[in-house]
C-alpha cells in the first residue's frame, strides 16, 4: 500500500492547484512541520498524507476548474482508512473543517489564507457558525485536526529544504501494522 501511496504522490506531485509550491513540496513541508512540532507519528503521517484525496478522480482541480468542492478530505481519509488507523485518517477527514473553524474563531486567519485556500473555503461552506463550532470542538480529533491545519497553512513556502518522501516509509509501515 505504501508503494501505491508514494506512486500517487509522485505521479501528481508536480501539480500546484493554485499554490506557490508543488503538491509534493507541500506535503513534504507539512510532514516536516509536524516532525518539528514533535507531533506523534500518526499526526506526522496525517500531515504528510492529508492531500492524497486531491489526486483521486482529479479532485484537486475541482475548485479552480469546475467551481465545486470535491471533498478531497473525505476521499483521502476513506482511501487511507483501508490500512491506517483513525488517528491518521480522522485529522485528514477534518482538516477542512479545521480551516472553517479557524476562520470563525481566530481574527485575521481567513485574511491570511492563500488564494487557493480562500477559493476552496467559499466552496466548502465558509466560516463555521456557532452550532458547527461547538460540534467540532466536541469531536475526539479536534486538537489533531487543528494542528494538521496549521501544518497545512505553513507548508507553502517555495524552496524549503525538507526530508524526502522515502524517509517516511518506516513510520508509515509501523502505523499500518497498528491499524
Amino acid at each position: 500500500m505504501i508503494d501505491s501511496i508514494f506512486l500517487i504522490i509522485n505521479k501528481f506531485g508536480h501539480l500546484t492547484y493554485g499554490e506557490d509550491v508543488s503538491q509534493l513540496e507541500h506535503v513534504l513541508q507539512c510532514g516536516y512541520l509536524a516532525l518539528e512540532d514533535d507531533a506523534p507519528p500518526s499526526l506526522v503521517a496525517a500531515a504528510l498524507l492529508h492531500d492524497i484525496g486531491q489526486f483521486i478522480d482529479d479532485a484537486g482541480n475541482a475548485a479552480e476548474k469546475l467551481g465545486i468542492d470535491a471533498r478531497h478530505e473525505v476521499v483521502g481519509a476513506d482511501y487511507l482508512g483501508r490500512c491506517f488507523p483513525p488517528s491518521v485518517t480522522e485529522p485528514i477527514r477534518l482538516h477542512v473543517d479545521a480551516k472553517r473553524y479557524l476562520c470563525a474563531v481566530e481574527p485575521g486567519y481567513e485574511q491570511a489564507l492563500s488564494g487557493a485556500s480562500a477559493l476552496s473555503l467559499r466552496l466548502q461552506g465558509g466560516a463555521m457558525n456557532a452550532e458547527e463550532i461547538e460540534r467540532f470542538r466536541q469531536g475526539p480529533h479536534f486538537d489533531a485536526a487543528v494542528r494538521l491545519r496549521r501544518y497545512d497553512d505553513g507548508g507553502k513556502k517555495p524552496e524549503t529544504a525538507v526530508p524526502d518522501l522515502e524517509s517516511y516509509r518506516p513510520m508509515l509501515q509501523a502505523l499500518m501494522h497498528s491499524a
